[in-house]
């Protein structure tokens, strides 16, 4: 008996998304963890030597704005604006669904305002005119609602069976044909043109519909 055919990859993310999230992630996770060992003072005491910590949040910080920009300016920007498009815009079923709009969003906020913030501390140390008495309460408030928010992104990336192998997509750049028709049909629908690709369409559609 022949064994049932592989489903159909198709292409759910390009180099240069995937890029800029990997570059946010990983800052992100630096970070967080250099921001806890600063914040808290039982992980400030068993780390020790502050002052490097220090060092590392703020040139991670530098990286972090500096790789982002990088990537925007040297891949594929007509991608990322359709993206963002997509990603503000909450009518129909898309790529996106409702959650993963509003965790974009919500990320994309807080990284600026944590940005924000970052500068007020850092420039305020070195110019008490500057200082902004609230700037160090936002900013660590801003770290617990990272915090949980992460813990949600892992746990459906990661450990929920119906959303993790949404995980192939931002490693990968693909996604199965039958996962895709599961959770997003609307955008496997659209994507594969349901049966009515004009010819000039055609190459296009190759290019995001892989064999296996």
């Amino acid at each position: 008996m022949a064994a049932a055919p592989s489903p159909r990859r198709l292409v759910r993310f390009s180099r240069t998304e995937r890029a800029l999230h990997w570059v946010h992630a990983s800052a992100f996770l630096v970070l967080l963890g250099s921001g806890l060992c600063l914040y808290l003072p039982s992980l400030a005491e068993l780390v020790g030597r502050r002052p490097l910590l220090k060092e590392i949040h703020v040139y991670t910080a530098i990286a972090w704005i500096s790789a982002l920009a990088l990537v925007f300016l040297a891949g594929d920007r007509r991608r990322l604006l359709a993206t963002a498009r997509e990603l503000d815009s909450f009518a129909g079923a898309g790529r996106f669904n409702t959650g993963q709009k509003v965790n974009a969003i919500l990320s994309a906020a807080l990284a600026v305002l944590f940005a924000v913030t970052g500068f007020l501390l850092w420039y305020g140390e070195r110019d008490h005119a500057f200082r902004v008495p609230n700037a160090l309460i936002v900013h660590d408030w801003l770290m617990y609602v990272s915090f949980f928010l992460l813990l949600g992104h892992l746990y459906l990336s990661l450990v929920h069976p119906a959303t993790r192998h949404s995980l192939s997509g931002i490693t990968r750049g693909w996604v199965r044909e039958d996962w895709a028709r599961r959770r997003h049909r609307g955008w496997a629908d659209e994507l594969l043109g349901v049966g009515k690709v004009p010819a000039a369409g055609r190459d296009q559609l190759e290019r995001r519909v892989r064999a296996p």
